[in-house]
């Protein structure tokens, strides 16, 4: 089966869609089957990677009702194996769609099973919130993965987040880990830097990426031509970083093998 991960942090502006896309563009690459799921309302990853969302009919938010198939709505992108979910206009409604159903937590985990087989992974763009479609993202997914921008108000909210994912494996699924934090943004020049990686090591002592995801013009430019940083600009700091964390998290997934 497919791997599933799923890109938290309920802050908004640390990284989640860009590591979402180039992870899942450095997977493909190295030749693997990738699905992004864009769970998003805002559309950035649909938006990011060449997809135009306002001209979609159906996408995410009809998959996790049930309307469609979600193996109907997946778009295909520059990279030969990367696919994308798109979300559209509609996923904004969807937490208060969810609401009153039954299982409203598994909504995406029932909509994944019939693809998951499909991938080699499958990476969850999650929105910046703990709402309900966050929920979903996360008991959906094999592991959870958690960008940590490096900056001051950075660790803020993380034991909160922690506690939601400890919930979820406790009363939901109970097969959910987290694969671990890395660091985004990282500026070598910042004192600061240092002093929240230094911080982070209190709640993840053995999960966080050796990878760091450096502050880069190229990373940051790469969305607006609708382009992967692997296809705008692979030679960059950037680049370099998330294809070194895409291969980490493939060995990651070689040591659960042999263990």
């Amino acid at each position: 089966m497919g791997r599933i991960i799923s890109v938290v942090n309920q802050k908004g502006g640390v990284g989640k869609t860009t590591t979402a896309l180039n992870v899942g563009a450095y997977l493909a690459e190295a030749g693997k089957f990738v699905l992004i799921v864009d769970l998003d309302p805002q559309a950035n990853a649909t938006s990011g990677i060449g997809v135009d969302h306002a001209g979609l009919e159906r996408g995410v938010y009809e998959a996790v009702l049930g309307q469609v198939s979600m193996r109907d709505i997946v778009q295909p992108t520059a990279h030969e194996t990367l696919r994308i979910a798109p979300a559209t206009k509609h996923l904004a409604g969807l937490n208060v769609e969810l609401v009153d159903m039954p299982r409203r937590e598994f909504k995406l985990y029932d909509a994944l099973l019939e693809i998951r087989n499909d991938y080699d992974y499958i990476l969850i763009d999650s929105p910046p919130t703990l709402g309900l479609i966050t929920l979903n993202g996360i008991v959906a997914a094999d592991e959870v993965l958690i960008p940590v921008q490096t900056e001051y108000y950075a660790l803020e909210g993380l034991g909160q987040l922690l506690e939601t994912v400890h919930l979820v494996k406790k009363n939901l699924r109970p097969e959910v880990e987290v694969l671990g934090a890395v660091l985004t943004m990282y500026d070598s020049r910042n004192k600061l830097s240092d002093d929240v990686m230094q911080e982070l090591y209190k709640y993840f002592p053995n999960n966080i990426f050796r990878s760091v995801i450096p502050r880069n013009v190229r990373l940051a430019e790469a969305p607006s031509f609708g382009r992967t940083i692997a296809a705008f600009d692979p030679l960059s700091k950037g680049a370099k970083a998330y294809e070194r964390l895409a291969r980490e998290i493939m060995d990651t997934e070689y040591q659960h093998f042999i263990t």
